[in-house]
Formats: structure tokens, C-alpha cells, sequence
């Protein structure tokens, strides 16, 4: 059943409906557009098309929908998505809910699935009759039309989901008659529909006399156009035939006679669909929402041609330096440890049993349950045969170093601590990044200094417009004992760093003041605080240790036991040091980098046994025993925060 009154109300205030969305683009005249997806029929197309979400969301989509997969798993699936798109990835995202073999049993788990994936966005259809079934019948206890559904959704969770609907400029299968389509369409808009989305079409010139004609019935709500880009001729023919929808002679005179080549059809039909999108928003209708079949590519083109994006895409204008989830409780979410910058969705994953999320300042450093990592399936992914392909077959440290080097310079779209490509961000530090992994020195994540940038900056940029932004230099990276004291050392003589250092077994030095959090980056906007959406923590890296120090783990197994490849990586994750550093001065560009003066692993072409760390040329200390202030073990952090 819905949710209470009093539940309702409370999650009301942080909702984003897709009908403000549109309202907000019809009053800035900058069109906004969406993609459809459905759910995939095996395990690997349903991963393949997660990381192809997750590429597109930098395209900027106000948001997605979500379609319903009729029967038991294609359903779940579709929950599943809706709570991943929403909470992984930070979509807006709206899920699409048929009455077709639904009773209403399921009909409440999917609405409450939605809800609690924070998802406040439901496209209420009566779906298409099953395949075994001629004419489309309700299930008992079901619903009948798309109305009863709009009216029962409605009824449930009063304001909580905005409710779309289904318009249909050309018919339908079961209903030709347009003025009865009409009446249909007014009684679902009248029952609390808050926009429509309509079929595919590509007469241009039919669709917008229909938008006149639902505007003189009295239906005001936005109408959202359904796009579907062209990708071969037959597919074209095919989904033209499927959905009953009129071909314009022109359309057909420019595609016959290229029909055999995908290529040119994709060319010549982005420059039709996008050609119809120009005309669809001459008339003020400043939304459209694309089909996508599961594919970025076509979708994409009518964009660039549309100049909505640039030809390299246009990143989304971001509230925060790191992807918000929408989840349910998220989305007044605004601190984050910095540790994750680069494994978004494990960070999601570890912390989606919180009650409350950091809001306005990290807090008690005693809140923070960071989950465990086999319940979360936070580990390495991939097969082995797959990792092994990407990352080679180490069997020294400079193949190691050369492959960081190689995902420094975006020659590797991955690295075991990272789920993605390097960044613009990193384009200031890159060549010291590249020379400290030449050297030996493993670096995990990064961000430069940057001292009042404007919100807006392409890059750094984030948050409201008329702010500047700022960062400390951090540096994380993987460290040989033998180089550890050195480095401490030298970090102690600036007076301006502070630094996390831990191995796997939880060997933790600092000279951090506090266990608190120490903000790296903050943003200064008008008629607000003071925003500090990234910090360093205690805690925190304890955790980030023991998945980092797991991965590595992770990636050693994918090489058969005794191998050397594996004896390599397991004997770095092992024996070697995780060792964070912040560069409080944050006027300083270049002051983390010099620590690193003269520091380097010799022989590096060998074992590790036959690894050399050197100091300018000579062999380090051994590695001693640093005063109190320093050197703790994770157990007792965790006890003293704890007390």
C-alpha cells in the first residue's frame, strides 16, 4: 500500500518532478531532453548498458525513462534498474508501470520498489496485450484502463510521484478514432496526469496540429515529443510499421537509395530527426524524448546536430564536484570523503543502509557504518580473463608503473581503483603524475590546488552561477616502506601538510591534528554558507583502506597461485603503504610533488626482492618507529573515536 500522510509530506519537499523540469525549460526556452531505455534479456547486455548509462549521463538528460518489463524477473529487472539508475548513477529517472498481466498485488510492490529507490517519476500506460493474447484483457483484480491506474497512484501517494501519461497523435492499435483518443486523453490529464509523452511519429506537420488540437480540448499540461533516431533502414521501416506511423515522401525519397548502407542512412537521418526537432520547438515545444533502443550513438548525433551538445559532449552542470544520488534520503546529501572520487558507485553501495546523509558538514565521525565488503560485492569486477587482457601479465614493478602510466596517459579506459578514464581535472598534474609512477610511486587518486575559479568554469566548475570554487592539492598513492620514513619526514619539515598512512594490516601513521574532517574542497556562493563537499577523515580511510588493499587483492587472483605476476601485486599489497596528503596551502601548485624529490624505486625491472628504493641516490634508512603522534593501529583509532 502507500506510504503515510506524514511520510509523504516529509519526502515531498526534496522531490524533482519531471513536470517542473519541463516548465522550467519552457520558461528558459533551453530545450530539455530525455532518454528512454528498456530492460535487456541477459545478465551481460543488462552491465552493458549500465556503463552505457552512466557515459550518457555526462550528456546531460533532464532525465530517463524506464520501460516495464511484463512478466516476473523482466519486471524485478525493471525495479532494479530504476533503483540503480537513481541511486548509482544520479538520474532523474521515470518508471513506466502497465496494467498488462498486473494485479494489484504488483502493481503496490512496484510502486513501493519506486519509492523506496527515491524515484518520484511514474509513466502510467495500459501496456501492450501479452503475445499469446490477440486482444488486450484485465487481469482479476487489475486494473482495466491507464486511467484506473493514473486515479489509483494517485490515490496512494497523493503528490509524491508525478504521473505521466500516454498521447497518441496517430492512433493506436485497438482505437483509430482521434476524437475518442481525445476524451481519453483529457480523462487521464483530468484524474492527475502532470504531462504526456507521446509515441513515435515523423510527420512533424501531423504531431504539432495534434498539440493544437489537445490545447484547444483543454489539456495544458507539457507534451514531451518521442523521438526515435534513425539507425539502418530496415530497423526504420520496421519500428514505422510497429507503431503505425506516417512516413513523409521526403523522408522516404532521401533514405531509398542509401538503404544498404548503415552509415550513410545514421548520417542522412540525423539530419531528418533533427531537421523535425528544429520544427517541434519553433512551435514552443521545448522538450524531447529520445528512444534509444539501448544505443547512445544515434541519439547522440541528433543532439550534436541539434547543437544541444557539443561534439565531445556536454557535461551536466554539477551541484557538487562528485555525481549526487538521487536515491530515497540522498539528495540534501553534500559531503563526501575524497577516497572515492574515482569509485562512485562503491561509495553508493557502502553507505545505502545510512538513515541520514552528511548534510552541511560531515558530522560525528562516530556515525559512519561503512558496509562490508563482501556484502556489497564491492571487489574487482571482471573475469580474470578479462582483467588479465586489460591489464596485462605483470611480472616486475616497471610493468606495473607502465601500466598506470598507460591509464595516465587514457590508453586504459580503467585501473582496479578506478571505474573510469582520467579526467580534464588531472590535465594540470598529469606529466608529475606520470613521472611519480615512472619512478615506482603507484598514485590511486588526485586533484590539483585551485584557488577561486568560477562555479561556472568548464572544468573545476560546480555549483550555483556567481560562486568560486577552491581545492587543496591531494595526492593518495602506494608507497614502498622502505621510502616511508623519508617521505614522513620530509612531510613534517612543510608545516603545511597533513598525511594518512596504513598498510593492509592496519599499521596507521598521521600527524593529522584531529580524527575530524579536514575539508579539500569548498565553494563560496552568494546568499550561502560556506559549502565543503569533499574532506579527508579518519575513519573514512580506514575503510577506503581495507577495499583499496582488497581490490589489489583482487587483482592479483586473477593470475594463477605462484605465478609471478601474482606474487608481484600480492607482495605490494602486502608489504606496502597507503599513504594519503593534503596540501593545506592551497595558493601551493607545485609543494605535494616536490615531497617527492629524489625518490625512486631502482631496479625496478626486477622482483620485489630485488626492488632497490632510493634517496637521491642512495638507499633509505630502514623504516623506524615514529613517536605516538604517528603510528596507531586501526583498532585503536576506531576505539578512541569511539570513546
Amino acid at each position: 500500500m502507500g506510504q503515510s500522510n506524514a511520510e509523504l509530506r516529509r519526502r515531498r519537499s526534496h522531490n524533482m518532478h519531471i513536470k517542473d523540469k519541463l516548465a522550467e525549460a519552457h520558461r528558459s526556452g533551453k530545450p530539455a531532453f530525455s532518454f528512454e531505455f528498456f530492460p535487456p534479456k541477459t545478465a551481460q547486455g543488462v552491465q552493458n548498458l549500465y556503463d552505457r548509462m552512466d557515459r550518457m549521463h555526462d550528456l546531460g538528460p533532464s532525465f530517463i525513462d524506464v520501460t516495464w518489463g511484463a512478466g516476473g524477473s523482466q519486471s524485478d529487472l525493471t525495479c532494479e534498474m530504476v533503483n540503480v539508475a537513481q541511486t548509482v548513477y544520479g538520474f532523474e529517472t521515470c518508471m513506466h508501470l502497465t496494467c498488462t498481466d498486473m494485479e494489484r498485488e504488483k502493481v503496490d510492490g512496484a510502486l513501493n520498489a519506486a519509492y523506496k529507490a527515491g524515484c518520484t517519476n511514474i509513466l502510467a500506460l495500459r501496456g501492450d496485450p501479452p503475445r499469446d493474447k490477440e486482444k488486450w484483457q484485465a487481469v482479476e483484480g487489475g486494473f482495466r484502463y491507464a486511467l484506473d491506474l493514473v486515479k489509483y497512484i494517485k490515490e496512494q501517494y497523493g503528490d509524491h510521484f508525478d504521473i505521466g501519461v500516454a498521447g497518441y497523435p496517430e492512433g493506436c492499435d485497438d482505437e483509430q478514432d482521434s476524437d475518442v483518443l481525445m476524451d481519453h486523453l483529457k480523462q487521464k490529464v483530468d484524474a492527475g496526469g502532470t504531462f504526456i509523452v507521446t509515441q513515435m511519429f515523423y510527420d512533424v506537420d501531423n504531431f504539432l496540429n495534434w498539440v493544437d488540437k489537445c490545447r484547444a480540448n483543454g489539456i495544458n499540461v507539457p507534451i514531451v515529443p518521442g523521438i526515435m533516431p534513425i539507425q539502418t533502414h530496415a530497423a526504420f521501416l520496421r519500428r514505422a510499421k510497429w507503431s503505425n506511423c506516417h512516413i513523409p515522401q521526403q523522408w522516404i525519397d532521401a533514405l531509398e537509395p542509401i538503404k544498404n548502407d548503415d552509415a550513410a542512412v545514421r548520417e542522412v537521418g540525423k539530419g531528418l530527426v533533427a531537421e523535425m526537432c528544429r520544427s517541434i520547438m519553433e512551435h514552443g515545444v521545448m522538450a524531447l524524448h529520445f528512444y534509444t533502443m539501448n544505443l547512445a550513438q544515434s541519439t547522440k548525433m541528433v543532439l550534436e546536430e541539434l547543437g544541444l551538445i557539443s561534439r565531445e559532449g556536454t557535461p551536466t552542470k554539477k551541484p557538487l564536484p562528485w555525481r549526487q544520488s538521487l536515491g530515497l534520503s540522498r539528495r540534501e546529501e553534500d559531503v563526501r570523503p575524497v577516497f572515492w572520487k574515482n569509485r562512485h558507485k562503491s561509495y553508493v553501495a557502502r553507505t545505502q543502509d545510512w538513515d541520514e546523509f552528511p548534510n552541511g558538514r560531515w558530522g560525528d565521525s562516530r556515525s559512519p557504518a561503512f558496509g562490508e565488503l563482501d556484502a556489497y560485492g564491492i571487489g574487482l569486477k571482471g573475469t580474470n580473463e578479462q582483467n588479465v587482457k586489460l591489464w596485462g601479465k605483470p611480472e616486475a614493478l616497471r610493468d606495473i608503473a607502465d601500466t598506470f602510466v598507460r591509464f595516465l596517459k587514457n590508453d586504459l579506459k580503467s585501473l582496479p581503483w578506478s571505474e573510469a578514464p582520467v579526467t580534464d581535472e588531472a590535465q594540470p598534474i598529469i606529466s608529475d603524475l606520470i613521472d611519480l609512477n615512472r619512478r615506482g610511486l603507484l598514485t590511486i587518486t588526485s586533484q590539483p590546488s585551485v584557488n577561486g575559479v568560477e562555479s561556472s568554469h568548464p572544468v573545476h566548475g560546480w555549483g550555483p552561477s556567481g560562486g568560486y570554487v577552491y581545492q587543496k592539492a591531494y595526492l593518495e598513492l602506494l608507497i614502498s616502506p622502505s621510502l616511508l620514513t623519508e617521505l614522513i619526514e620530509r612531510i613534517e619539515q612543510t608545516q603545511t601538510m597533513t598525511f594518512y598512512a596504513v598498510n593492509k594490516a592496519g599499521d596507521l601513521r598521521t600527524n593529522a591534528p584531529s580524527d575530524g574532517p579536514n575539508a579539500v574542497t569548498w565553494g563560496v556562493f552568494p546568499g550561502k554558507e560556506i559549502v565543503q563537499p569533499t574532506i579527508v577523515e579518519t575513519i573514512s580511510f580506514l575503510a577506503w583502506k581495507d577495499e583499496a588493499f582488497r581490490l589489489g587483492t583482487d587483482w592479483a587472483n586473477c593470475h594463477p597461485a605462484g605465478s609471478p605476476s601474482r606474487q608481484l601485486i600480492e607482495g605490494i599489497m602486502n608489504d606496502w603503504y597507503l599513504i594519503n596528503i593534503v596540501d593545506n596551502d592551497f595558493h601551493s601548485t607545485r609543494g605535494i610533488f616536490d615531497l617527492f624529490n629524489g625518490l625512486q624505486v631502482e631496479n625496478s625491472d626486477g622482483s620485489l626482492e630485488r626492488i632497490k628504493p632510493m634517496i637521491n641516490g642512495h638507499a633509505p634508512k630502514p623504516i623506524a618507529e615514529l613517536d605516538g603522534m604517528h603510528k596507531k593501529t586501526d583498532e585503536k583509532v576506531f576505539a578512541e573515536v569511539l570513546n
